[in-house]
């Protein structure tokens, strides 16, 4: 992933008249401000407060831009759901429309393909890298992190430091991901993190490996098929959990060492994922999603992001500009975790999810609940 400082282009575009399907200028959001709030509202899906820090997130928004009520859906769905939601909503305008998705890299390019988006640029769009953004504007980046493990150190005493330790006895009925590896795209790269962790290439091959591996963590009955949060982790019935880092140290932060967390990041295999934003083709509230996509490209909606460990797309340009506070750079972990990730490309993960997915019930055969 190259995130770097881009020229912007400077544009002019007039404004045209409020209608759902009216294009405005990136400057004039006052415009855009009074159509989404014409709408009333904004449909969100997939959204935890403890995920990239969306609960401020969403009440930052809501109070800088009074008169729109956020509607949440289903904040543990995964990247499959939200895009079910689209299409099982096509021809409904009422609260279950999602407007807007956040999905994983792998399923902007098949929403796209779909015909389940509709393109908007947002005002920033030249400091998101091209490389993690549909040139349309169909979707584009939001943020990034690690695949890391969660660990309670109340009940496991020596940390894990690899995939491969996770196959020990010890660890019995220990070790969760985070939803259903056919479905939700955080516990599909788990798996693509795994098999690299085996020396697979990321694509095909890490999918396969990582089903081999996830196969035998089952045999071992170390797997746990339960959908692992912070609350499963606290209470001991999932004590080891794959999930993305920023997911981690907020879990890590809000249980306040009860109990005491540890994050541990795999040394073989550091596997960056992208996810991106999007708006639906059908959404029934089109201006409240745009302005809410200009929200998160902002500098307050970028730095919400990064206050919740998340990386977002603008990082490089921003830290460039000098315009991240050094107190909200210090809570985030060294950089030197970061150096060595690996950035798969959409192609390698579609290939991977094809795999996971494909081949998750006859290897693993483990209904993830």
């Amino acid at each position: 992933m190259n995130l770097k400082t881009v020229i912007r282009a400077a544009a002019s575009v007039s404004v045209l008249a409020m209608s759902a399907t009216t294009v405005f200028a990136q400057t004039d959001l006052n415009a855009l401000y009074e159509a989404a709030k014409a709408e009333g509202q904004l449909t969100v899906i997939a959204l935890p407060h403890d995920w990239c820090g969306y609960g401020a997130v969403i009440d930052g928004f809501k109070a800088k831009y009074a008169g729109i009520t956020v509607n949440e859906l289903n904040p543990d769905a995964g990247s499959g759901d939200e895009l079910e939601a689209i299409r099982a909503n096509k021809d409904n305008k009422g609260p279950q429309a999602p407007d807007v998705i956040d999905v994983g890299l792998a399923f902007g390019p098949q929403a796209q393909a779909e015909g389940l988006l509709q393109p908007y640029k947002v005002s920033t769009w030249d400091e998101i890298p091209a490389d993690v953004k549909d040139a349309d504007g169909h979707w584009y980046a939001d943020y990034y992190g690690v695949m890391a493990f969660g660990i309670n150190t109340d009940i496991i005493k020596t940390l894990p430091t690899d995939w491969a330790d996770l196959l020990k006895a010890e660890y019995k009925n220990a070790v969760a991901l985070t939803g259903d590896p056919r479905v939700s795209n955080q516990a599909i790269l788990a798996l693509m993190s795994a098999g690299m962790s085996k020396g697979a290439k990321p694509g095909t091959e890490s999918g396969e490996k990582g089903l081999e591996f996830f196969a035998e963590l089952n045999k071992a009955g170390n797997f746990v098929p339960v959908t692992g949060k912070s609350g499963t982790l606290a209470q001991g019935q999932t004590p080891i959990i794959a999930a993305w880092d920023y997911n981690l140290l907020a879990w890590r932060d809000s249980l306040a060492g009860n109990p005491p967390m540890e994050v541990v990041i795999p040394s073989s295999a550091s596997l960056a994922g992208v996810y991106v934003q999007a708006i639906s083709a059908y959404a029934p509230h089109p201006n409240a999603a745009k302005l809410w996509m200009e929200y998160l490209y902002s500098d307050e909606g970028q730095l919400g992001w990064l206050k919740g460990y998340c990386h977002p797309a603008r990082f490089n340009a921003m830290s460039a500009a000098g315009k991240i506070p050094a107190d909200v750079l210090a809570k985030l972990p060294p950089a030197e975790a970061y150096a060595k990730a690996v950035f798969p490309t959409v192609a390698d993960q579609e290939a991977n999810k094809a795999a996971v997915t494909g081949g998750w019930d006859s290897v693993v055969g483990a209904n993830v609940q």
